[in-house]
């Protein structure tokens, strides 16, 4: 913070300064207009950090816009990067985990309360329910880096259990590109 003794100015140079700053009081603003426009470590509450595989984005929870929603920061350019569809509503979003180049991100969406685990393809910018007709209390949702596995904590038999989806073989993997597309095993 830069701050000025206006005692040792000549008069016409710290009416200049105080015209200014009161100028800037009125006039200027020190904050962006949108809070996606600040970086890492705002006044906003930001936790629970993912990196993708490749370690170019990072997701995270942040109540910038006035709930939890998941957002994504490119590490390269600095900046966040909005994608349409990735928060939804009135959900409440926690645990992100990214696939290896972050094209799928898996995290935890709650609606009424509910917790589902939830997949969005940056590819498609669609979200899709994983579990929405599960009838179990469900955690900490991660997807594997090609993007087929994607685990979460279970309490359906009275205790915390680990299940995994196989979101099948049909899916696009998140592979890096050049790599060769796995074929059937003979």
């Amino acid at each position: 913070m830069l701050t000025i003794d206006f005692r040792i100015l000549n008069p016409q140079w710290s009416r200049v300064l105080l015209g200014l700053g009161l100028v800037c009081l009125t006039g200027c603003s020190w904050l962006p207009s949108s809070p996606l426009v600040l970086g890492l470590n705002s006044r906003f509450n930001d936790e629970q950090p993912s990196l993708s595989g490749d370690g170019r984005l990072m997701a995270f929870v942040s109540n910038r816009n006035g709930s939890r929603q998941i957002l994504l920061y490119d590490l390269l350019t600095q900046q966040i990067i909005n994608y349409p569809g990735l928060n939804q509503g009135n959900a409440i979003a926690e645990s992100p985990s990214l696939s290896r180049t972050g094209r799928y991100v898996v995290y935890l969406s709650s609606l009424q309360g509910r917790p589902d685990v939830a997949l969005y393809d940056r590819l498609t910018q669609r979200t899709e329910l994983l579990t929405l007709n599960y009838r179990s209390w469900i955690r900490n949702p991660q997807i594997s880096p090609d993007g087929r596995f994607v685990v979460f904590e279970t309490a359906r038999r009275g205790q915390w259990d680990i299940e995994v989806l196989d979101r099948g073989p049909q899916i696009e993997l998140d592979l890096p590109n050049g790599t060769p597309i796995p074929g059937p095993s003979p």
